[in-house]
């Protein structure tokens, strides 16, 4: 059946005038510009720095997707439904703070503690924390019509106070949590297997699974597809007989779980946790799922493509490592990026339109 589609389309082309095919190739190379230029740096980068394309280096790249897999995921939810969540660093920053406080040999935060509490109840309490600030952005873009920017622009500001009154708890007085239990850090980080004397960590297999998942809920369950519902039209969704508010929250919520996970992976990656963990994760997040082909115009989106844009993502900024290019570039270079891939998913869309 795809031989026969892509026979049909050959015909196609072959049947266009010249001016026709011209158009058709320009509008094909704009709307896949971002990948050009990307794969055009990667050859750059492997062909100024060979050792870009090393052993080591692969598994560091396919390593931090792993990491920032989650996050994504969550914030991909999100903006199908034609939103945002910008306070999606600050609930990382916040649940790798707890993570580490509670997982550690020193009790700062809680100095009448003697020891660490059981890995998996630290886990379930940071998932509950993700999803209760999940459910306030959800329900307030859902009940009170307010625009997910504003709403999540408000929770970021919020938690990132709670974070800073939570470091000045105890002993504590705002500094850096470390000393965490070793079985936290192998928890995450352990080596499962190594290949060519590079370890792979744990988390890399949890995001595999954590992504196979999310696929499950897009693709095959009616809360995915009523998410595309409501994304492609929320008033056609409700008249439908969607929950659209419903959807709405379970999707936040979702989200803030998706965080949630990210934070307590960071928190045993790093080895330690401050008010600054999670800072601007929201804009490579964002950043990823648009490369991705998930659209703000609602509607569109597919975890695949999410996982490409991550991968896409972390491939540039290692390479830029590599290259040494000024820290503060870095900066720069996503907002270009978010900017550039915006732009050509509002030209898709107007084309189709």
């Amino acid at each position: 059946m795809s031989n026969q589609t892509e026979k049909a389309k050959a015909e196609s082309f072959k049947s266009l005038s010249t001016k026709d095919k011209e158009r058709k190739i320009v509008d094909l190379l704009l709307n896949n510009a971002m990948y050009i230029i990307i794969l055009l740096a990667i050859v750059y980068i492997a062909i100024q720095r060979p050792a870009f394309l090393g052993l080591s280096s692969i598994v560091n790249v396919i390593s931090l997707t792993a990491a920032k897999l989650p996050i994504a995921l969550g914030i991909g939810g999100c903006i199908v439904l034609t939103g945002t969540d910008i306070s999606a660093g600050r609930v990382v920053g916040l649940s790798a703070c707890i993570s580490a406080s509670l997982l550690t040999t020193v009790f700062k935060v809680f100095p009448n503690m003697t020891s660490a509490p059981p890995i998996i109840f630290v886990l379930a309490v940071v998932l509950v924390v993700g999803a209760v600030i999940g459910f306030v952005n959800g329900f307030s873009v859902a009940k009170f019509k307010l625009h997910p920017f504003i709403v999540t622009l408000s929770t970021q500001l919020i938690t990132y106070g709670i974070i800073l009154m939570y470091l000045m708890q105890g002993t504590n007085n705002g500094q850096t949590l470390s000393g965490l239990t070793q079985g936290y850090r192998d928890f995450i980080t352990k080596t499962l297997f190594t290949v060519g004397g590079v370890a792979i960590p744990r988390y890399i297999l949890y995001s595999i699974l954590l992504t196979i998942l999310m696929w499950i809920i897009w693709n095959k369950t009616t809360f995915g597809k009523n998410m595309f519902a409501v994304g492609s039209n929320e008033e056609a969704a409700n008249v439908s007989g969607v929950n659209v508010s419903k959807t709405i929250i379970m999707v936040f919520m979702l989200a803030g779980i998706m965080y949630a996970v990210t934070g307590f992976f960071d928190g045993a990656r790093i080895a330690s946790a401050n008010a600054n963990t999670g800072l601007n994760y929201e804009c490579d997040a964002i950043a990823a799922c648009v490369i991705g082909g998930v659209s703000f115009v609602g509607g569109i989106g597919r975890i695949s493509g999410i996982v490409i844009g991550v991968l896409l993502l972390q491939i540039i900024f290692a390479g830029l490592n590599f290259l040494s290019v000024d820290a503060n570039m870095l900066y720069i270079i996503k907002g270009l990026i978010i900017l550039i891939a915006c732009a050509i998913d509002m030209r898709k869309y107007l084309v189709r339109k």
